[in-house]
């Protein structure tokens, strides 16, 4: 028989396998307990281990012993076998590495900072079909920003000023439009009507314009109805859909992403509900970690912040976009998405922040404009052919009337 302890769970000599996930987690122990003792708890209790003592058979017993290996002040970093993972089952991944250790009576907080993901587990998932290709293979960006915005207000709108609204910033210059994150199928402005309706529209924009323009419709529902709005999607022509990734859940995310490879649809993922893991700094989950899970789930797209310049709370939005871009085993790359408070006064240093492959989406600061909504579309356009070519924005809008009177209104102020 053997007994299993939690002194099993720590070696602060090991070194993790190339075949391990290793976790890293920022801990404040409770009174009384020492930073290895809960740092050996966290890892008992996301693995195989529990609170008492046990005696099993050695022929019975399966080494999935997760093992705390590192300790440097408040920061431990965790091993785990990756036989313990379901092969691409993203809920049985979390249930493990931020399950019940965020609620462990062991620690005052703890917070998942980020995830070392081996080829082991990375390539049971498929990441993302397109991500920054769409740029180029779906629309006309070319080397510049993506362009989105939001028709405002982002719910109450009726489906035919949706449809015109969204007419009137495709004509202006915007790339995409989008569906906010609580616009979904509602009496005042259903589904399918708004589908129709508006990539109606994004038809005629596309022939005035000479570009091609697309739609990021919100499918986020129940699993079932989200694959049947999937489907509706690429009936009528449309290249992209938008989910609530968070809200609806990583197991919906893969049944989408494989029911949008079906039809060659990229995924727009919207991060709602994120702030609920990642605003403390010292508890929960970091916007990292769930960028992480979202680009091996497989969008190709998802909001990451915009350093600081728009109205939402400031996070390392550069570090994020670093890692959606670099080399996962061979998955693609996810493109980052800056939003929430961005207007075309601010938009040089949001590209001197985040360089130029990005969505920029813009919602107010298009709509808000006090020529409307098709010269606030040219306003934002101008700022990014302004950034795009080292132009000073005052300079450029000396023979832009829509960015003059933009930056009259808005300077390069950020909005809270």
């Amino acid at each position: 028989m053997t007994g299993i302890e939690y002194d099993d769970f720590l070696d602060l000599g090991y070194e993790p396998a190339a075949t391990e996930l290793v976790c890293e987690f920022t801990i404040e122990p409770a009174d009384g307990m020492s930073m290895e003792a809960a740092a050996s708890r966290v890892a008992s209790e996301s693995s195989n281990g529990t609170w008492a003592a046990l005696h099993v058979d050695e022929d019975e017993l399966t080494d999935l012993g997760a093992v705390a290996c590192g300790i440097d002040g408040p920061t431990v970093t965790v091993a785990y076998p990756a036989a313990l993972f379901e092969a691409g089952s993203m809920p049985q991944i979390l249930s493990c590495i931020a399950g019940n250790i965020l609620g462990m009576k062991a620690v005052d907080s703890i917070r998942l900072e980020d995830c070392d993901w081996p080829e082991s587990i990375a390539g049971g998932f498929p990441g993302p079909q397109f991500g920054p290709s769409v740029a180029r293979e779906k629309l006309d960006a070319g080397e510049r920003p993506v362009l989105a915005t939001v028709p405002k207000p982002k719910v109450g709108l009726s489906t035919d000023a949706h449809a015109r609204i969204g007419e009137e910033a495709w004509r202006g210059g915007i790339d995409l439009l989008k569906d906010d994150e609580n616009l979904t199928d509602q009496a005042f402005n259903p589904f399918a009507d708004r589908l129709a309706e508006s990539l109606a529209a994004r038809d005629r924009a596309q022939e005035e314009t000479g570009e091609r323009k697309d739609y990021l419709v919100n499918v986020t529902a129940e699993t079932t109805e989200m694959l049947e709005r999937v489907d509706l999607v690429a009936e009528h022509g449309g290249g992209f859909v938008m989910v609530d990734v968070i809200t609806c859940g990583w197991a919906a995310v893969q049944s989408v992403r494989e029911r949008c490879e079906d039809h060659g649809l990229a995924i727009h993922a919207h991060r709602a509900m994120h702030a609920a893991f990642d605003r403390l700094d010292y508890h929960g989950v970091s916007m990292r970690v769930i960028a992480q899970i979202a680009r091996l789930c497989g969008v190709d797209h998802i909001h990451t912040g915009t350093a600081g310049l728009g109205k939402l709370a400031n996070e390392d939005t550069p570090g994020i976009n670093a890692w959606l871009t670099s080399d996962c085993h061979g998955l693609r790359p996810v493109l980052p998405v800056a939003s929430g408070g961005l207007h075309p006064g601010v938009v040089d240093q949001l590209i001197d922040a985040l360089g130029t492959d990005i969505i920029v989406q813009a919602g107010g600061g298009v709509h808000g404009h006090p020529d409307g909504t098709h010269a606030g579309a040219k306003a934002l356009r101008q700022s990014v052919e302004a950034s795009m070519a080292g132009t000073d924005l005052e300079t450029y809008a000396d023979d832009h009337a829509e960015l003059a009177t933009a930056l009259e209104k808005w300077g390069a102020e950020t909005p809270r």
